[in-house]
């Protein structure tokens, strides 16, 4: 018998899953809406001219000033500094005063991941709870599971008004969610509905989960492609 006869096929991934039926589908007229990237009037991946520059860029120094050396394990320190500055603004107190640490992983799923583990393995019991949107992407409940995490949702997306239930979170978040506990905010461009708070909803749940003691993770990877601005669609986490 094979060493591997009793593992099972895993689910087809419900993402990726839709790419792969639009790439079976024959119909002449098909559009593909199953992962947020940018397309060519051909179906092929819009690479962005900013990146053909960076990557010139880069390959111009490879062996210069830019070796294919291990990094540390925590990321280039130039990387931390210049990811800090985009994120949080050139003016961040907290910022200017060193008190915001900063460690590189590999993808946003594998940023989750280690921020999950970290969480288990560092944090008090009440952390270990974690409130995510209803819906949300759909690798967060998974991610979050499998390292421990106990997985709850708050209400975000209001069908009816195809926009946001600001009631509904802000009552779960205040009658529900433990002292302690994490919240996984999308920081811009929410993922799936694309619909976020406006600034006063924003300050409105910064309130509540300050009161609340409650702690945010923010979920941020789609800073300037939702407004265009790289300032703007910092604003949130900027604002905690």
């Amino acid at each position: 018998m094979s060493l591997f006869a009793g593992i099972q096929v895993a689910p087809v991934d419900p993402i990726l899953g839709t790419s792969l039926a639009f790439n079976a589908d024959t119909a002449p007229d098909k559009i593909n809406l199953g992962i947020g990237a940018y397309r060519t009037e051909g179906g092929k991946p819009f690479v962005l001219e900013c990146v053909k520059k960076a990557e010139e860029a880069v390959l111009k120094e490879t062996g210069e000033t830019i070796y294919k050396e291990y990094s540390t394990i925590d990321g280039p320190p130039k990387l931390k500094a210049l990811t800090q500055k985009l994120v949080f603004g050139e003016e961040c107190a907290a910022m200017k005063e060193n008190r915001i640490c900063s460690v590189q992983a590999l993808s946003g799923t594998g940023s989750l991941r280690v921020a999950a583990e970290f969480i288990k393995a560092h944090m008090k019991p009440e952390a270990h709870e974690i409130w995510v949107s209803d819906p949300t992407w759909g690798n967060h409940n998974t991610i979050f599971a499998k390292a421990g995490l106990t997985v709850k949702t708050y209400p975000y997306y209001e069908a009816s008004t195809r926009g946001f239930d600001f009631d509904g979170m802000i009552k779960a978040l205040e009658k529900e969610a433990k002292e302690g506990a994490h919240v996984l905010l999308h920081a811009c461009a929410h993922n799936p509905t694309g619909v976020d708070p406006d600034d006063g909803q924003w300050e409105a749940i910064a309130n509540v989960m300050k009161e609340k003691k409650l702690v945010p993770l923010m979920d941020s990877a789609y800073q300037g492609y939702a407004s265009g601005s790289l300032d703007q669609d910092a604003k949130a986490v900027r604002l905690f």
